[in-house]
C-alpha cells in the first residue's frame, strides 16, 4: 500500500510528464488547505493528498468547501488509481471538476 507521500510524488511526476506543475500548496495562518495546487492546461485544481483508507480533518474538510464554495475544483486523491483516474480527465475541464467533486463527497466534503 502506498503512503501519502508516495502518491503526492505521483501526482507531481505524472503532472510534470504532461507538461503541468503541482506546486505544493502551504498558506500560513489556514490549517487543512490541499496538499497541491495542480496547474495545466489553462487550469487549475486544488487536491487534497490521502493514502489509501485516510481520513480527512475537521480543517481539511473546511477548506475544501470553502474553496469549493469559491466556484474552484478541489478534491481528494487517496491513491494512485485516483491519480489516473484525474490525469485522464485532464482533456475536458467540467469532467475534471466533477471527477473530483465525487471524489469530495467520498470523503464526506
Amino acid at each position: 500500500m502506498d503512503s501519502e507521500k508516495e502518491i503526492e510524488q505521483y501526482l507531481r511526476e505524472r503532472i510534470r510528464e504532461l507538461g503541468g506543475r503541482a506546486y505544493k500548496f502551504v498558506s500560513p495562518g489556514n490549517n487543512g488547505v490541499p496538499d497541491r495546487i495542480v496547474m495545466i492546461n489553462g487550469q487549475a485544481y486544488f487536491t487534497e493528498m490521502k493514502r489509501p483508507g485516510g481520513v480527512l480533518s475537521k480543517n481539511q474538510i473546511l477548506q475544501l468547501k470553502r474553496l469549493r464554495g469559491l466556484g474552484m475544483p478541489a478534491g481528494v486523491l487517496g491513491s494512485r488509481e485516483d491519480v489516473d483516474a484525474f490525469l485522464s480527465c485532464l482533456g475536458s475541464p467540467q469532467e475534471t471538476r466533477a471527477y473530483l467533486e465525487r471524489q469530495a463527497e467520498k470523503y464526506g466534503v
